[in-house]
């Protein structure tokens, strides 16, 4: 796979031209305010000079850093755990190191799983880059309006659906919160539109949308082994065969990890206190399995 930096040349123009910056979304006029007074994002002149950090869980962090390695990014990366066994990456654009660069030009953080890492990377991300980069962050487990009480930037945080494998997907789920101005989520969508995908806006919930779903779906099919209606096989058959799923959820499950499916179910039922996201026992004795193996 080659990385050239001049694949993609949407890439020189994720950061946006000074403007006034104005609230998207304001629930007081204390709120707009604040909001305004937010540094104007800056552009970057070619693909070369716009570095990415990414931190958070494996192996998102991998997948994230070789998709924008590709279109011409270079990118910094650090674990909050380190994985077992080191990967090898495609690019040589591709950077370990835990220290975030002084010129970077947007960060994303992909924890979903330790709440208490995920805030930690937060606000070192938030004193460590200048205030004209945006902080894309997976927003499915806690939302991005909370994630902004954790940092002084609150403007430049924006809610991102991130689960392993979904970055493969054409589109990507993004919520903005009232704290969010128009350029950070133009910005927004100017990055992922330079790695090659579409945005849609959605509200600042838990589960966010495709991840609530699956994971729901998920967690459904792990009652209809429990009370023996079908085999894990036959399950996966019926969805792939009958509902046009390219995997069945047990397949699926494994791509994106049971840790991170009991994660999102357990954000929801907390959120919501209903008993559709109640995680079956069963699904919870497969990702403690997996994760002692």
């Amino acid at each position: 796979m080659k990385t050239g930096t001049g694949k993609n040349a949407g890439a020189a123009k994720i950061l946006h031209k000074k403007a006034k910056t104005k609230s998207v979304r304001s629930s007081s006029a204390k709120e707009s305010a604040r909001v305004d007074q937010a540094p104007q994002p800056v552009e970057t002149k070619h693909p070369s000079a716009a570095r990415i950090y990414i931190i958070g869980e494996s192996p998102m962090v991998e997948q994230y850093a070789e998709v924008c390695a590709f279109h011409g990014y270079e990118v910094s990366l650090s674990w909050n755990e380190k994985p077992l066994q080191k990967p090898e990456f495609k690019s040589d654009h591709i950077k370990i190191s835990s220290i975030i660069p002084a010129n970077t030009s947007i960060v994303l953080e992909l924890t979903n799983i330790d709440t208490a890492a995920k805030k930690a990377n937060i606000e070192r991300i938030n004193d460590a880059i200048a205030d004209t980069a945006p902080i894309l962050s997976s927003s499915i487990t806690v939302t991005a309006t909370e994630q902004s009480s954790w940092i002084s930037g609150k403007y430049r945080l924006v809610g991102l659906s991130a689960l392993p494998t979904l970055i493969a997907k054409p589109l990507v789920e993004i919520a903005p919160t009232i704290y969010s101005p128009k350029e950070t989520i133009e910005v927004t969508r100017r990055f992922f539109q330079s790695i090659g995908k579409e945005i849609e806006i959605v509200q600042d919930r838990i589960g966010m949308v495709l991840p609530r779903m699956l994971c729901r779906i998920i967690n459904e099919a792990a009652y209809a082994i429990m009370e023996d209606i079908a085999s894990p096989q036959d399950i996966d058959t019926a969805l792939k065969l009958g509902a046009q799923f390219p995997f069945g959820p047990f397949a699926w499950a494994e791509q994106i990890g049971l840790n991170q499916v009991v994660a999102v179910l357990a954000a929801l039922h907390a959120d919501l206190q209903e008993e559709r996201y109640r995680i079956t026992p069963l699904l919870k004795q497969m990702a403690m399995t997996r994760k002692q193996a």
